[in-house]
């Protein structure tokens, strides 16, 4: 993957978690409970890179400010973005465009979408959204069972991304009842995991200018090109921000860490300790206890209209001429995204969905509430592709899995 895109998309990820855990914060003081999230900047990227290729105007600065790099070259990034994509070892990545028969599109911004990805819109409501969400369960295995935008007479164009990655855990973990002592889970029955192995190197502490985290990397199936899942503890209380966001720098090389090995005795970083014992091996050994948890989120993308540059280009139409000749503007910018950690494995999906209309008034936007999941106390996450360090997904575990026999 090229570089610069790959800081790009990371750097998007960086800004979405720091609004998210903003917003998080505000919900928490107004209802006295806590919600965790899942979210892939990696979906939502190419398709504004699509976009910004038609806009101009405000919306085209926009979007450039957004992605972080020049409009000009942005499908050109998306495309080679989306194909590095699908080479990740137990990743799926797909692209897809609908339009009405009636709505012509440019040919120059026609000839740039990845092969494969144009369809037609009928204008019947029921079928379009069979259709639509066919396409987002077929590219998700799945996961995500229907397309997030609202379909009708009213919308024009539909851009949509799927990502969807299954991995295998090099060495899986067993099942246990945990039951913690303190902490927001005190009392109850959860879904644990635990194993041990050799490998200290994949515990790592990191001091980011908000505090100490300590990073976990649990591999999937080894070899190039493919991806691992770290998780990510702060401090008690700590921001998903400041924790999210330094597990990226960590990951991404642009901030040191040190690995278990490699530091003291004693209390070495968040839930990490470290200590000197006999043993009849000289392997050192390294005991690790999780918690499963299944997180969903659904997340209304114009509410951010500003972080994703789509603030001109939903406020009125006319920003997309090499779209098409007839005036455009975004009507609704969603993502559906899906997190599942377990014995066996890891696998998280989502499924962006941008719908455009013709000037018309933009459809009814409805806040979702997302079922929570379960953990020790909160933490991060994050799918990383092995060998750009590209960020697939983000989330934060506020909930674990419950044991039930």
């Amino acid at each position: 993957m090229d570089n610069s895109t790959v800081e790009a998309v990371n750097r998007l990820t960086a800004r979405w978690a720091a609004r998210w855990s903003a917003q998080a914060a505000d919900t928490a003081s107004a209802t006295g409970a806590a919600e965790g999230t899942v979210f892939t900047a990696a979906g939502v990227w190419p398709l504004l890179a699509l976009l910004a290729d038609g806009a101009d105007g405000p919306a085209r600065t926009e979007l450039a400010e957004a992605l972080g790099i020049p409009a000009g070259g942005a499908a050109e990034a998306a495309r080679e973005l989306l194909a590095a994509l699908d080479g990740v070892r137990g990743l799926r990545a797909a692209t897809g465009v609908w339009a009405r028969r009636d709505l012509p599109l440019e040919s120059a911004w026609s000839a740039g979408l990845p092969a494969g990805t144009r369809s037609v819109l009928t204008g019947d409501g029921d079928a379009d959204r069979k259709a639509l969400d066919a396409w987002a369960c077929e590219h998700t295995d799945g996961l995500v069972e229907k397309m997030p935008v609202e379909v009708g007479p009213h919308v024009d164009l539909v851009l949509a991304s799927a990502l969807a990655l299954q991995l295998t855990w090099e060495q899986p973990f067993a099942e246990q009842s945990v039951r913690p002592a303190h902490g927001p889970w005190n009392g109850r029955s959860l879904r644990g995991l635990a194993v041990t192995h050799a490998f200290p190197e994949r515990i790592r502490v990191a001091r980011g200018p908000s505090g100490p985290v300590t990073l976990l990397s649990v591999p999937g199936a080894p070899g190039a090109h493919g991806a691992d899942v770290h998780l990510l503890l702060g401090e008690p209380g700590a921001a998903p921000a400041d924790v999210l966001t330094a597990g990226i720098s960590e990951v991404t090389g642009a901030l040191a860490s040190s690995a278990a090995g490699e530091l003291p005795d004693g209390a070495a970083g968040p839930g990490l300790s470290l200590s000197t014992v006999d043993s009849t091996s000289p392997r050192p050994v390294v005991r690790i206890r999780t918690v499963a948890f299944d997180v969903s989120a659904e997340h209304d993308l114009l509410q951010d209209a500003g972080l994703f540059g789509l603030a001109s280009a939903a406020a009125r139409p006319g920003h997309f001429p090499g779209i098409s000749s007839v005036p455009l503007a975004v009507g609704s910018a969603r993502q559906s995204a899906v997190a599942r950690f377990h014995a066996e494995g890891f696998e998280a999906a989502a499924v962006t969905a941008v719908g455009m209309l013709r000037g018309a008034a933009r459809p009814r936007s409805y806040r979702v509430r997302q079922a929570e999941f379960e953990v020790d106390r909160p933490f991060g996450f994050l799918a990383v592709d092995r060998e750009s360090g590209l960020v697939l997904f983000a989330g934060w575990v506020t909930d674990p899995d419950t044991l039930t026999r």
